[in-house]
């Protein structure tokens, strides 16, 4: 648990650690103290510097200049040269980078918005929170915005103990508006009218038109936003780098945008030293009314690839922005067989005005003053398009039975072979020839539609059919996963049964457990899809002949596969595998009548997971999960603040405040931390909280609080073993820990452990001896970088039996490897012993693996006829892991038969 080096006080997590240091004076006076002490030691030392500074966000080259001359010149070698990175947790870690030197450069150092500001406020005398008079009005006003509408905000502010005790400047909501609106925000809103001419006749003969809005922000603007936030300064990367797990460059990994191959390739096509901001741009229609009426928003949302995908992942840290709000209208100036293709070309047409910024910028790039303070030329390039599939024909101008990425026929997507992308300049051509009246036999055979002017047409360094990413949940989750494998397998076991088992599984720590079966479960999330795979494939042991299962054991493998936030060449080879395992065993579906086709859309596009990651990086970061939530912040909230009429300018308005209110609290944040950086050299930078703690607090003051070298690199490297500081169940008699925990030869292996570990001891446990006893102990490892960069946090669990009553078929104690039945520690006649014990009881070592689910298999060990019974140190535990029965053919819902053989489900958490 890490602690204040400097108090001593011992802290829960890094970010309170971080925020301890920041407001106790005399511990941020050492800090300060130790960082002048660090500076002195490195100008002291003779040492080349490195590249990278930090973890592999931040590649920072300066720019060669006249005063370079004296400087030895960069190594132009193309030999692998790799260097030790330090991870965020100020650890070593466990891949090496391979910088690209001609990218990224600096041209000149500038000022970010928050310097600005400051520098604004200094010459004008404003304190910090203007327009507001202190720091708890500046809070009270926070408060407000994010909590309260507009007429609440009036009666609140009207209260006679507002107005008596409080006293705030001002009075009411609109006097309160105007000084939110004298806040800085992002860029500007604007509205264009766009006439749609029908071609449906009204009574008197004449054409019907229909106007519609779009609603939009200067995409290259919000580009200066994003890579000029000052809060994203240690998470930003201006240059592309090749990652590896081994010193020798020999093991190559993909995580990060910049790791993988598409920002190298394209930096080969712009001027030496430029920087690309790769943008990811994201779009979907959305419901905003409910129960009743049918309004709708088209928004579209932006992020670049510059930043690292966990922080992109944060709804909370505004990684990703609001561009626009495309026309969502009904065009009913149209006939019903002409109303489709109108509103593609209306897609098209809006989001070519809404991107024209980005193609003078792409094509001759723009000076912009980074995070890091460094002014750069940077060329904004789009480089993924995250949707779901029918949006991503609906980009691609394909119709929706073929692929938006390549040239698969119509009746061959079910076959897993690789076919030809689509090209860019041969699909415009086409479009362009089929607009001069022409019939190019490449229309139809490639499946487009006629919008003769794609609104990526003229984007440069663009190819918008690779640039459709993986789509984790629509894809895999609900589509292959849900709505294919388990549907065919519910048609082979039976609903009765399927739900049968999923009632059967027992409990365990953080899994959900189905009690009443999936049949009757109609609104699915994301999350319940992923608890369903967890336990999927032990769950048809038995029901389904075997190269059913393994049919599901590869998809699933495929899913967790594809879920790794990092991969090497080794995870792609065994996601391809896996891909290559279920093409060669499906037919087995269609021998049992279950399907006669796989001539599925989503199952074609896992075709596509491997190239996909191989150029833009791990598909965790471009996940359609992100939008989804992002629909709550940026359009469903926005709408109910509305008066429900003319609400897309009510909604603007709305998150321009909401932005204002942010961006404040954010400069606030960034103020209070610079007294610590006063005197601190450019080469020291500190570490922003990981993923887990930021969205812990969901406050922006994680982005910027500081830590003590020291403190981090007490980040966890080992296993560690922690029990609650006072036990559940105090002084619990021997008789009760015998029956209700089901710990039968107690007594008899505690005596066994005392003879080991305290041989010394001469008093013999007895029935009249009495033992705190603990609920769980939680075991804290270290990260498995591949899954999560965060520790694991495992909850392995004693709990007593629950006897059966009424409808209540009862719960068994958690099972484990050791099934652990009782958590103690020992009495003081024992004397002074500090470690906390576990009764377990022991299965059987590992058995080969099932051959179907590849599962491990363990039984129940016995001695003399007795379950084997020992006493252990809690900190003997690895890890836990979830025990099923091994069903047979038939259902199998009785608790009480968990007696025989077990199969150990594992996966990754």
């Amino acid at each position: 648990m890490p602690s204040c080096v400097f108090c001593g006080k011992v802290i829960t997590t890094h970010g309170g650690l971080k925020r301890h240091i920041t407001s106790h004076p005399e511990c941020r006076r050492q800090w300060v103290t130790m960082i002048e002490d660090n500076e002195a030691g490195n100008l002291d030392a003779q040492e080349a510097p490195v590249d990278f500074s930090h973890n592999d966000a931040g590649h920072v080259h300066a720019h060669p200049s006249a005063d370079m001359d004296n400087n030895p010149a960069p190594n132009k070698s193309r030999r692998v040269t790799v260097e030790d990175v330090e991870d965020e947790d100020g650890s070593s870690s466990w891949h090496y980078l391979e910088p690209q030197l001609d990218a990224g450069w600096a041209l000149r150092g500038g000022e970010t918005k928050f310097e600005r500001c400051r520098r604004y406020q200094e010459e004008e005398g404003e304190e910090t929170w203007s327009p507001f008079e202190d720091a708890e009005e500046w809070d009270l006003a926070q408060w407000l915005v994010k909590n309260l509408g507009q007429n609440q905000t009036d009666e609140f502010l009207k209260l006679p103990i507002t107005q008596n005790r409080t006293k705030v400047s001002f009075h009411n909501n609109r006097s309160f508006l105007q000084r939110v609106d004298q806040l800085p925000h992002g860029p500007d809103w604007s509205c264009r009218k766009v006439t749609m001419r029908g071609n449906h006749d009204d009574e008197n003969g004449v054409p019907l038109q229909e106007d519609v809005e779009l609603w939009s922000r200067d995409p290259l603007e919000c580009v200066k936003e994003l890579i000029g936030n000052p809060l994203f300064k240690e998470d930003i990367a201006y240059s592309p780098a090749r990652a590896y797990a081994d010193a020798a460059g020999q093991c190559r990994v993909i995580n990060e945008m910049w790791t993988a191959d598409w920002w190298g390739e394209t930096q080969k096509a712009l001027p030496k030293g430029a920087t690309i901001a790769p943008i990811i741009l994201s779009s979907d229609k959305t419901c905003l009314s409910q129960f009743r009426g049918d309004k709708s928003a088209w928004p579209v949302y932006m992020s670049i690839g510059n930043i690292s995908k966990a922080k992109r992942r944060q709804a909370s840290a505004r990684a990703t922005v609001l561009i626009g709000y495309l026309p969502a209208g009904k065009l009913d100036c149209f006939t019903s067989d002409a109303r489709s293709l109108a509103g593609y070309r209306l897609f098209h047409h809006c989001m070519s005005l809404l991107l024209h910024p980005l193609i003078a910028a792409g094509r001759d790039g723009v000076e912009m003053v980074c995070a890091d303070s460094q002014i750069r030329r940077v060329h904004p390039i789009l480089a993924a398009y995250v949707a779901d599939f029918p949006e991503q024909c609906l980009v691609s101008c394909s119709k929706e039975n073929r692929c938006p990425k390549c040239l698969v026929s119509a009746n061959e997507r079910g076959d897993g072979l690789t076919s030809v992308n689509r090209d860019p300049e041969s699909t415009k051509d086409t479009l362009e020839r089929r607009k001069l009246g022409q019939h190019p036999l490449e229309f139809e055979e490639n499946g487009l539609r006629a919008i003769y002017k794609p609104f990526w047409a003229d984007l440069p360094h663009s190819n918008i059919f690779l640039a459709f990413t993986p789509d984790l949940l629509h894809q895999l989750h609900k589509g292959v996963f849900k709505d294919h494998l388990v549907k065919w397998c519910v048609d082979i076991v039976g609903e009765e049964e399927m739900d049968a088992r999923f009632k059967a599984m027992p409990d365990y720590p953080g899994l959900r457990h189905f009690k009443k079966g999936i049949s009757a479960v109609k609104q699915w999330t994301g999350t319940e899809h992923k608890e369903m795979q967890r336990v999927f494939v032990g769950l048809l042991t038995g029901a389904v002949p075997s190269r059913v299962l393994v049919v599901a054991r590869s998809i699933i493998d495929f899913s967790y596969y594809a879920q790794l936030q990092t991969h090497t060449m080794d995870t792609l080879k065994a996601l391809q595998t896996a891909l290559g395992v279920f093409h060669a065993n499906k037919d087995v579906l269609q021998e049992l009548a279950i399907r006669q086709h796989f001539n599925i859309p989503k199952l074609h596009q896992l075709t596509h997971y491997v190239d996909s990651i191989t150029l833009f990086g791990a598909a965790d970061g471009f996940n359609t999960e992100l939008p989804e939530r992002l629909h709550i912040d940026f359009a469903k909230d926005a709408y109910r603040a509305s008066n429900k009429r003319d609400y897309e300018e009510q909604m603007a308005l709305w998150l321009q405040r909401q932005e204002a209110v942010f961006l404040r609290g954010a400069y606030l944040d960034w103020i209070s931390q610079q007294p610590l950086l006063a005197g601190r050299g450019e080469h020291h930078t500190f570490d922003s909280d990981s993923d887990s703690e930021s969205e812990e607090t969901d406050s922006p003051k994680s982005n910027t609080a500081l830590i003590s070298p020291l403190a981090a690199a007490e980040e966890v490297q080992v296993t560690r073993h922690i029990v609650a500081k006072v036990p559940a169940y105090p002084h619990q008699t021997v008789a009760r820990i015998t029956t209700a925990y089901g710990a039968t030869d107690f007594l008899t292996a505690l005596q066994t452990f005392l003879r080991k570990n305290l041989p010394h001891n001469t008093i013999i446990p007895s029935l009249y001896d009495r033992f705190d006893v603990y609920r769980h102990v939680v075991i804290i490892a270290p990260p498995d970088r591949r899954v999560s960069d965060t520790p694991k946090r495992w909850h392995v669990r004693a709990t007593p039996e629950v006897a059966a009553s009424g409808r209540n078929p009862g719960c068994p104690a958690c099972v484990q490897v050791a099934q652990v039945r009782t958590i103690f520690s020992l009495p003081r006649q024992f004397g002074t012993y500090n470690r906390t014990l576990a009764y377990i009881k022991w299965f059987t070592p590992f058995r080969p693996p099932d051959p179907p689910s590849q599962m491990q298999q363990v039984s129940c060990s016995t001695r003399q006829l007795r379950r084997n019974a020992a006493v252990i140190h809690v900190d003997e535990m690895v890890r836990p892991c979830h025990l099923i029965p091994k069903m047979g053919h038939s259902r199998y819902c009785d608790y009480s038969s968990l007696k025989g053989a077990y199969i150990v489900l594992q996966w990754l958490q």
